[in-house]
């Protein structure tokens, strides 16, 4: 693999690591700001932990705007400066409202970084290599939320405004981030949507010395002039692959994954664990998604994402049909960690690693980040609902009763990749929109 790609691919990746950081890091604040400032489990649930999840949800939507005008690269630049105003603005707040505030600026970023990020990766890689190289930007996801655990483990008995520091030392990679990405060059397919031709070959034959940069220029420009001036992914002939992006991005969520990760030392807590063994365990979760995320990179070009996809299916099923049982038979605390991170392993190797990588193939390059901003939508819009209803559900219908539902989705998930899903490894781009859009 060429180093240079290597490394401007984990540069760009390193905004997942800021996403994960960011998305997990509220999980050991979030009981000591509703105690802090009194807030209902509504109020908690929708504006404190919410807003993060609703600036994604804004970021995610229009984040594609930037991605297209500005190019892959600048919009990775402001990400960063968008994750550092959050940090420190959260760290300082002294009341819900400016804390969620800032929160909302962080989530502006993470949502943009799922369009931006993927995009920018899968437009540098080679075929071959795509999968695994895209999926960088999952691994440091996992990554973030890994550190996020370990850093409120270790933050957590330093004091009253231990919260403070938990949110705001975030600030530290996220300037660093910021500084790295300055040194990635543009994406090449950008480039050529935009006619800067010259650009566009300068960064091709640092790509791929060995391949004349005239070959995939023109494979790129037959792709370009199959499309119609203004047109949009709404258009009756994308119809397949945005409901690819639409199904793989409402599954992911409804797994339950991302209110497990914002929720996992109140969800031990109520399988009878204390408070600092819930904490501990929320590293275990950490490190199981890591691991497991390593795996799927290592195989999804391998075994391919649909083989993937079957994997955590299964895993799926099978995981949250235990923990739910766990909750309606009122088994011992001690089994529920087990069960959890049986979860994060099924979702860590198939679902978290496929996805930013699966949404980043299946549009042309010139609807590319469109097709990312949709499929991010679909999923952050789902990311901002369910942990929001999280706590009100749990005091309502019953954690069982949640998992429960979350077991029965996955179900439908097994239907989709059984007679939907196809199989995109070791195929080019322009190759992928010639036989996904009818």
């Amino acid at each position: 693999m060429n180093k240079k790609i290597l490394i401007w691919s984990v540069t760009a990746a390193l905004a997942g690591f800021l996403f994960g950081f960011d998305t997990v890091v509220i999980s050991g604040a979030e009981k000591r700001l509703q105690l802090l400032w009194g807030s209902s489990d509504m109020f908690h649930g929708v504006v404190v932990i919410g807003m993060a999840l609703w600036g994604t949800v804004i970021g995610a939507f229009f984040g594609g705007i930037p991605t297209n005008k500005l190019g892959r690269k600048n919009t990775l630049v402001w990400i960063g400066v968008l994750y550092t105003i959050s940090a420190i603005g959260s760290a300082l707040a002294n009341d819900p409202i400016t804390f969620a505030v800032f929160r909302f600026i962080g989530g502006l970023g993470v949502g943009a970084s799922t369009i931006a990020a993927p995009a920018y990766i899968s437009e540098i890689a080679p075929a071959k290599d795509r999968g695994k190289l895209v999926g960088l930007y999952q691994f440091n996801i996992v990554f973030g939320i890994l550190v996020a655990f370990l850093s409120n483990y270790l933050l957590n008995n330093i004091g009253e405004n231990a919260w403070r520091w938990m949110v705001g030392v975030e600030a530290i990679p996220a300037a660093i981030y910021t500084l790295f990405v300055l040194t990635v060059p543009k994406s090449p397919r950008w480039l050529l949507t935009k006619l800067r031709n010259a650009e566009a070959v300068n960064v091709l034959k640092i790509i791929n010395p060995d391949q004349d940069p005239e070959k995939l220029m023109m494979e790129i420009k037959d792709e370009m002039e199959n499309t119609v001036p203004n047109e949009n992914i709404f258009l009756k002939k994308y119809r397949f692959p945005l409901t690819l992006a639409f199904l793989i991005a409402f599954f992911n969520q409804l797994s339950g994954i991302n209110a497990l990760l914002y929720y996992a030392p109140r969800i031990l807590a109520e399988a009878g664990l204390e408070e600092s063994s819930a904490l501990l365990s929320s590293i275990g979760v950490g490190v199981t998604n890591l691991l497991f995320t390593l795996l799927g990179i290592y195989l999804i070009d391998r075994l391919g994402r649909k083989q993937l996809m079957y994997i955590c299916s299964f895993g799926y099923i099978i995981s949250l049909s235990l923990v739910s049982a766990a909750f309606f038979f009122s088994w011992e605390g001690s089994a529920m960690p087990i069960f959890l991170f049986m979860f994060i392993a099924a979702h860590a190797i198939g679902q978290g690693t496929v996805i930013w990588v699966f949404i980043s193939e299946i549009f042309p390059n010139n609807l590319r980040s469109s097709g990312q901003s949709f499929g991010s939508s679909v999923h952050w819009v789902l990311a901002a609902i369910v942990p929001s209803l999280v706590p009100v559900l749990f005091s309502t219908i019953g954690a069982g009763m949640v998992f429960l539902f979350f077991a029965i989705m996955m179900g439908c998930q097994l239907l989709f990749v059984i007679f939907m899903m196809p199989e995109t490894k070791g195929v080019s781009l322009e190759e992928l929109s010639k036989k996904l859009i009818k």
